[in-house]
């Protein structure tokens, strides 16, 4: 319990810091909601009307207080182009993001993770080389180059999976799938590699101890060796590149969710910013910076889950 309250306590720290960075970023560009507000109409004395109403004259720190009270009660303020309010636009934008990143990784870790088995267990074999061969040759790849080159082959020569649109996982879980194969694959695609040469990196380095070699002594199966005994503790790296990617994974759907035109989170960013709407923005950068921390969080805690020695050491420190 000591350390789940330390991990507790660094996350409220750590929480704090991002939201009040990602409010000074946004706070600092230029621009004026009120400005974008009055476009058209009203001119400056509704400018400084509006000014008045959204308290932009007060301190940073005051309206990052007033801010952050109401975005923990929901409400992150309205679209000056639409009023749709934020938070309403987000809940239905932020599903959309996450299953496709869920899906992009999961395609990348049931390709790697077998890979980096095999690879590891036949180091320097035919298999070995021509898996790195070629998945480093994806990584060398631009998400938004593998996106066009696979709607050419796939929608427009083939007639395969669609080019654009998504439909929603809870009307139809297969169409859903299906309308996000594509854009999960560009994004999978450069993960692959890292995950697959992390993982046989590990691997090999874990079937040098001298446990290893005393369970091939007693007879084991390689099988059960490789999995059972080499498995586990070579995942330590892999598990914390998972969490770190997800800031990069995020980076790569702003541009995929545009180019196959899903509205998820990452077109709603970048058509707000576009549009010099800032309030969107500031919300969806919040549920980024939050999602990022919360998701290393969760590895700290699969971290001790995976090994007992980590939550005791750092409970005793």
């Amino acid at each position: 319990m000591r350390f789940v309250r330390r991990k507790l306590i660094q996350l409220v720290v750590v929480l704090l810091c991002v939201t009040f960075l990602s409010f000074l970023l946004i706070s600092l560009l230029p621009g004026d909601p009120a400005t974008k507000l009055c476009a058209g109409a009203g001119g400056q004395e509704c400018v400084d009307q509006k000014r008045t109403e959204l308290r932009l004259d007060d301190p940073i720190p005051v309206r990052y207080v007033r801010w952050l009270g109401d975005a923990v009660t929901g409400d992150l303020g309205a679209s000056a182009r639409n009023q749709q309010p934020v938070w309403e636009a987000l809940t239905q934008r932020v599903p959309v993001t996450i299953e496709l990143l869920l899906y992009s990784q999961f395609m990348a870790l049931i390709i790697a993770i077998p890979l980096g088995l095999l690879a590891a267990q036949r180091a320097g074999g035919i298999l070995d080389r021509v898996s790195t061969t070629v998945l480093f040759g994806l990584l060398a790849v631009p998400s938004f180059m593998l996106a066009l080159l696979l709607i050419y082959i796939f929608p427009v020569k083939l007639g395969w999976f669609q080019a654009t649109g998504y439909t929603d996982f809870t009307d139809n879980p297969l169409e859903s799938l299906g309308s996000l194969f594509l854009p999960a694959l560009s994004l999978a695609a450069a993960e692959m590699a890292v995950y697959m040469r992390l993982l046989r990196t590990d691997l090999i380095a874990t079937l040098q101890e001298d446990y290893i070699t005393m369970a091939k002594a007693k007879g084991m199966p390689p099988r059960r060796i490789l999995l059972r005994h080499a498995f586990k503790p070579s995942s330590f790296s892999l598990i914390t590149v998972i969490g770190l990617n997800f800031g990069r994974l995020i980076g790569g759907a702003l541009i995929i969710e545009i180019i196959f035109g899903i509205n998820g989170l990452g077109k709603y960013t970048v058509d707000s910013i576009l549009g010099q709407d800032f309030i969107p923005v500031q919300g969806a950068v919040l549920v980024i910076a939050v999602g990022y921390v919360l998701i290393n969080f969760a590895v700290d805690m699969l971290y001790a889950a995976l090994d007992p020695r980590i939550r005791h050491a750092r409970a005793l420190a």
